[in-house]
């Protein structure tokens, strides 16, 4: 069994938790299909948000030139990064040089695929995550099992456990205004005594050489505004031409992630603050090579917004963890592939290529059809499991010759009536579990259409 599928049959283990997830996230869903049918040219969003990356992804060093040569200009420090060894590297001697021992973090993908706050600790500094899902996930020691909402396979029952022993909060209490309070108050104290911030970062415009952040907990502002030094950590697929193009982008993402209008916070910083530092890291790790691969290079496309995930029925029912990468979900299958083809090559197939992903996606990045893409390579590459390779064999050769099909289908039609439900129903053919095939009909479709077909 792969590693997707045995970490997905521990989640489903439990019968409850994957019914509430699977509930919870489709009713997400649900409500970015209100709030984009609100929008008569939501379509026409879409198309644009499309081409405009098409054409920036075409023009990249460019941009990132131009991106980098304003920043400069604004009195930000620019930084380039080829690794998440180099990212992690000149956070820390940002921070070693100003004495920093503690930082807050808003929200950032791109710092958990560089392992920054593992890195960060080892070097004796105290890292804080400020967004509410993300401290919780820090809190119990585990990654995030979603991009937009990190906690979402968790109850507030075990957030009310998990406050009791952390932050001190009544036992047993669960209520969420009183647990967010709790949460609330002890991030202020993190914030008053942090001496930098870290973001990520949503959007930078070429134009200005500023960067773009979105929260709607205002987390982002908090640590930027209080602390004397700021970090900007941003993949290079993150960078848009003119400012004009940032309201295309705000329009989609925050209806496409969680069906609002827009996050409550749309924050701009451009210079530093006065006495201040502002830093801005521009990561490549693995982006460039993705970029050169013409089959899956729009998928540098992505925007982050989660749409895929929340519509994609195979993450509803397996959760983020069982996809053993930091951005998981359909989107996170076609870009772990191309980290490491033969550790990643299970994601591929956990999907049913339904293309509900790509109906969602406010960029249209082509997600099923990548991910079919990828079980070519991958077993062109050869590693498919031998059991699957000998399966698509047999599957060939009766495929292969209408006569051998025939017969095939007339043979599995008397075995499913003749053999007994523990032939396929046991504990070695994991295909039987949760399935259950309809009734075989005595005859073939070919069969019954030549035995009452009219002649005219």
């Amino acid at each position: 069994m792969s590693q997707h599928a045995q970490k997905a049959a521990e989640f489903i283990t439990n019968q409850e938790r994957m019914k509430w997830h699977d509930e919870s996230l489709w009713f997400v869903r649900t409500k970015r299909d209100k709030a984009t049918h609100g929008i008569p040219e939501w379509e026409q969003l879409r198309e644009l948000g499309s081409q405009i990356k098409n054409h920036t992804l075409s023009n990249l060093d460019q941009y990132l030139e131009e991106f980098e040569k304003n920043a400069l200009q604004n009195g930000v420090q620019v930084h380039w990064a080829a690794n998440a060894a180099e990212h992690n590297r000149i956070v820390h001697e940002i921070l070693a040089r100003q004495e920093v021992q503690r930082i807050v973090k808003s929200k950032s993908m791109l710092t958990e695929e560089c392992g920054l706050n593992e890195f960060l600790t080892e070097k004796g500094i105290e890292v804080v995550d400020t967004d509410l899902g993300e401290r919780i996930i820090q809190l119990r020691e585990e990654p995030p099992s979603h991009i937009v909402m990190p906690a979402i396979h968790l109850k507030k029952e075990e957030i009310g456990e998990l406050f009791h022993q952390k932050l001190n909060t009544e036992k047993g209490a669960s209520d969420p205004k009183y647990l967010t309070e709790s949460a609330r108050q002890h991030l202020r104290e993190k914030f008053l005594s942090a001496q930098a911030a870290l973001t990520g970062v949503n959007f930078a415009i070429a134009e200005t050489g500023g960067v773009v952040v979105c929260t709607n907990e205002g987390n982002a502002d908090m640590g930027v505004h209080l602390c004397p030094v700021q970090i900007h950590s941003m993949g290079i697929e993150k960078v848009l031409p003119k400012a004009e193009h940032l309201g295309v982008f705000t329009r989609l993402l925050a209806r496409s992630a969680t069906g609002q209008p827009i996050t409550i916070f749309t924050s701009h910083y451009h210079r530093p603050k006065p006495e201040g530092e502002m830093h801005i890291i521009i990561v490549d790790n693995g982006r460039t090579a993705q970029l050169g691969r013409e089959d899956f290079r729009n998928s540098l496309k992505c925007i982050r917004c989660g749409a895929c995930m929340n519509t994609c029925p195979i993450y509803r029912r397996s959760g983020g963890h069982s996809y053993g990468y930091t951005v998981p979900g359909p989107i996170g299958s076609i870009l772990t592939p191309g980290i490491d083809l033969k550790k990643y090559s299970d994601l591929p197939f956990a999907s049913t290529l339904c293309g509900s992903c790509s109906d969602v996606c406010p960029v249209k990045i082509n997600i099923h059809e990548q991910l079919y893409r990828w079980r070519q390579i991958i077993s062109e590459e050869g590693h498919l499991p031998s059991s699957k390779k000998q399966g698509m064999r047999i599957a060939a050769r009766v495929l292969s010759k209408s006569t051998t099909y025939k017969f095939g289908g007339k043979m599995a039609r008397w075995a499913l009536r003749a053999f007994p439900r523990f032939f396929i129903y046991n504990r070695l053919n994991v295909w039987g579990k949760n399935r259950e095939l309809p009734e075989a009909p005595k005859q073939s479709f070919q069969e019954w259409y030549q035995k009452n077909r009219k002649e005219p």
